[in-house]
């Protein structure tokens, strides 16, 4: 369902998968993230997605104009979790506000691998 704001002209319909993109495109700007996940129905793995489908790793709640944001990342080896997580957070929760005038009023990191780099 899109997120819906409402100004003195109208309304503005922002769609679940705008939403998606700038999440997704700010938890990469990151220090420490690979990628987005996603899983795999068929085998249940995560497989690391692309700078194209980084929405799939991405799922948005919206409810009027209130956003949750669940993300689904694989990590660099050695990078401290907690840190990497709270820097995501703090830089998905800004750009979406900035960008779109919704509030966020959660983003959940959910780390689904850890990749080492040879």
């Amino acid at each position: 369902m899109p997120a819906r704001e409402k100004n003195q002209f109208g309304y503005i319909d922002i769609d679940d998968n705008v939403i998606a993109t700038i999440a997704g495109l700010s938890a990469m700007e990151s220090y420490g993230i690979v990628g987005m996940a996603s899983k795999n129905a068929t085998d249940g793995f995560f497989e690391l997605l692309k700078r194209d489908n980084l929405s799939k790793g991405v799922k948005i709640y919206s409810d009027k104009n209130e956003v949750i944001i669940d993300l689904h990342v694989i990590l660099q080896y050695g990078i401290k979790i907690s840190v990497v997580a709270e820097n995501i957070i703090e830089k998905v929760k800004f750009n979406v506000e900035n960008l779109t005038g919704l509030k966020v009023k959660k983003v959940n990191v959910y780390v689904q691998g850890i990749r080492v780099e040879k």
